[in-house]
């Protein structure tokens, strides 16, 4: 997973805005939504032993290991319109995603992927 230059310099100005101690952004899936499943993001005060962690533009990521293959070649925006301001995913594992913007249907990738050269 990786992020863009506006994803990480918004990471960074959550973190900083925490007001206590931060390890990461926990990003991970969850099941719901009209698509079926939905993104996750949450400020982590500490890693899990099975997080993965991934580093990028100095910012570091806590991926939930249930969703390691869903997010896999993923890259994480940070985009601002006229009427909002939002993470975007571009995840080559989707297969659909609904109206709203807010749910995905995404198939995981091949625990192959995982031990390919990059």
């Amino acid at each position: 997973m990786t992020l863009t230059d506006a994803a990480a310099a918004r990471v960074r100005e959550l973190t900083e805005a925490a007001g206590k101690p931060v390890a990461g952004l926990r990003v991970g899936i969850k099941n719901g939504g009209c698509a079926g499943m939905s993104y996750t993001m949450e400020l982590a005060e500490s890693a899990a032993p099975t997080d993965e962690v991934v580093e990028d533009k100095g910012v570091k990521l806590l991926i939930d290991p249930k969703a390691v293959l869903f997010l896999l070649g993923s890259q994480m925006d940070f985009k601002v319109d006229r009427l909002s301001a939002t993470f975007a995913f571009s995840n080559p594992n989707e297969t659909s995603a609904c109206g709203c913007g807010e749910s995905v249907a995404i198939t995981p990738a091949s625990p192959e992927a995982l031990h390919a050269p990059a």
